[in-house]
């Protein structure tokens, strides 16, 4: 077992996997950049290093002063989180070749889920059901027609490097789509370097449902269920909830197998999260995430399992401590991912916290790295927070979720405390009737009153 951990990380997320390589025994090493001094993970680790200045380039992006902290510190291993590094197999490569563990799949694995076509040809070989699409690349406006003529509008021209929402545009006829394969290519080679598009059928009114999975050297994978993440603004996730309101016991059991059977055919090691949309009972694969994900503690609050700590085991070559026969599913979790922003308009709200007073009681967590006087910096993601609540259904577990909202204090900038509290209080989303185009029409695209 390792004995020193660095975490490549900021924020809420590296606070979180202080807590857990804590509780193992492992000492803990936090990078920092020089805006990040007197956040709250910098202060709880054993050993900080300064990796560079505020811009995530010069810090946590920075691969030299990464490897270079782990190495004078005299790390083990690595955790990148999510975000940052966590999904570059270049970075997973350099470690490895440095003797350092990198906690998460192999760089072989990375490169391949991060390859949109290759992913979506090698999981369909594994035998997860896929949307009809181009197969491939398209390299031309008038090839997209062709593939766009034969599935039926509306399509998604979608980057093959992509990833965040970005490289995606909707075709819904095709007077359209010339001019949308020309703004995705761009916005695919200006995002990602990589001006790749392919084609894929459009799905009018899916969810956007996930199977977390979990492999290890020694050819063993499991499924801990899955999460419900439909709610989304421009792509990106708001609330996510475990279990499904949609799904009944047979659905989740069958396509959760599928999941943990395809990761056995690859030889998938570590933790990962296959994402499917799910229209008129069939799931169609989206993209598989090489890593933790932000929504991760609402499995941990239904199965009991510390999704870190077994990621920090399979990744020092012990195998999995659970067969699938000894997962179970406990009640109801959501979690709200609350972030410093304006809660109508969505413009970033950077700032002093004056005034911080976190909910408590039976069933309520909060992952933040938050604290009165603490500085939200400017330079980065605008997610400060996650509340997440668990019942024993879904009934109580929103009526924890409103009580706890309720006790939540964030003062000195502003926060989507007040839109959680809205979207809980709509009766479509207390029915589950909701799916991934939802809360734009309840909030507008660009915020405020639809």
């Amino acid at each position: 077992m390792f004995k020193k951990i660095l975490i490549a990380n900021r924020g809420e997320v590296a606070l979180r996997i202080h807590r857990t390589c804590h509780e193992m025994g492992i000492r803990t090493v936090a990078v920092h950049s020089t805006a990040d001094a007197d956040a709250m993970h910098v202060r709880l680790a054993d050993e900080s290093v300064c990796i560079g200045p505020a811009s995530a380039a010069g810090s946590y992006l920075n691969i030299p002063s990464i490897v270079s902290a782990a190495m004078v510190v005299g790390a083990d291993a690595v955790h990148p989180g999510y975000g940052f590094l966590s999904e570059n197999a270049g970075f997973a490569a350099i470690l490895e070749e440095h003797g350092l563990a990198f906690i998460g799949p192999s760089s072989d694995h990375i490169a391949l889920m991060g390859d949109k076509i290759a992913a979506r040809n090698a999981v369909a070989e594994a035998g997860i059901p896929v949307l009809p699409g181009s197969g491939g690349g398209v390299a031309s406006a008038e090839e997209a027609r062709r593939v766009a003529d034969d599935i039926g509008y509306p399509v998604l021209i979608k980057a093959s490097a992509g990833g965040g929402g970005r490289g995606i545009k909707i075709v819904r006829s095709p007077d359209d789509l010339e001019e949308s394969f020309s703004v995705a290519r761009a916005e695919a080679g200006a995002s990602f370097g990589n001006d790749e598009v392919y084609v894929e059928k459009c799905l009018e009114t899916p969810r956007h449902i996930e199977i977390q999975v979990f492999g290890d050297a020694h050819g063993n994978a499991i499924h801990l269920g899955e999460r419900d993440c439909s709610l989304q603004r421009r792509h990106q996730k708001v609330l996510e909830e475990a279990r499904s309101p949609v799904l009944d016991d047979e659905r989740r059991q069958e396509i959760g197998e599928i999941a943990a059977e395809a990761m056995r055919r690859i030889g998938y090691r570590n933790a990962g999260t296959i994402e499917f949309l799910y229209e008129a009972g069939t799931f169609s694969f989206i993209e598989m995430n090489t890593r933790l994900q932000v929504e991760h503690p609402v499995t941990e609050m239904i199965t009991g399992i510390d999704l870190v700590r077994e990621q920090i085991r399979v990744a020092s070559g012990e195998p999995l401590s659970l067969a699938q026969s000894d997962v179970t599913f406990s009640g109801h979790a959501i979690e709200c991912r609350i972030n410093a922003e304006d809660p109508e308009t969505f413009a970033p709200s950077p700032g002093r916290v004056t005034d911080y007073h976190p909910p408590g009681g039976l069933g309520v967590r909060v992952d933040s790295g938050l604290y009165s006087g603490y500085e939200v910096p400017p330079y980065y993601d605008s997610l400060v927070s996650k509340l997440i609540v668990h019942g024993t259904d879904r009934e109580e577990c929103l009526m924890r979720l409103r009580r706890a909202l309720e006790e939540y204090v964030i003062g000195g900038i502003q926060s989507t405390i007040p839109l959680h509290q809205r979207i809980i209080a709509d009766a479509d989303f207390v029915d589950g009737n909701y799916d991934i185009h939802w809360l734009e029409k309840v909030i507008g695209a660009g915020g405020g009153p639809a």
